[in-house]
């Protein structure tokens, strides 16, 4: 499985950035696709959005539900999220990650990133500033 993150820089507030997700070496709708975020300074990753790639069903967090919007290409095999209305607060590093829609509860994985099953990007930069 690979995931390469791209579309990450710097933004002001209010402004927009569309993150791409590129993803190859598994079966693109037996799988969901999730952006986390890792604030500065913190190890936590906090769960913003998904997609089931099957039925393209979608999850977003508190933080980011009206702003962002997660949308796939299956013929490409690539997921986008669109983040508008920036705020200095969603300065972070972005990951992209998969994982089986066998077992998927969605809260949890947004939660807890359900370690033992997801694949992760190598994560984008996203630098909003004032």
């Amino acid at each position: 499985v690979q995931l390469v993150e791209s579309g990450g820089g710097m933004a002001q507030t209010g402004g927009s950035l569309t993150l791409s997700c590129a993803a190859s070496g598994f079966i693109f709708d037996d799988y969901a696709i999730g952006w986390f975020r890792q604030l500065p300074g913190t190890q936590n990753r906090e769960g913003i959005s998904m997609i089931g790639l099957y039925d393209h069903s979608t999850y977003y967090g508190d933080s980011t539900r009206g702003r962002f919007t997660i949308a796939s290409d299956n013929a490409k095999n690539t997921v986008y999220l669109e983040m508008k209305d920036l705020k200095v607060e969603d300065t972070a590093t972005y990951f992209c990650a998969a994982r089986p829609l066998s077992g998927l509860s969605v809260k949890r994985w947004m939660y807890s990133g359900d370690p033992g099953s997801t694949y992760w990007g190598q994560g984008t930069q996203v630098t909003v500033s004032s």
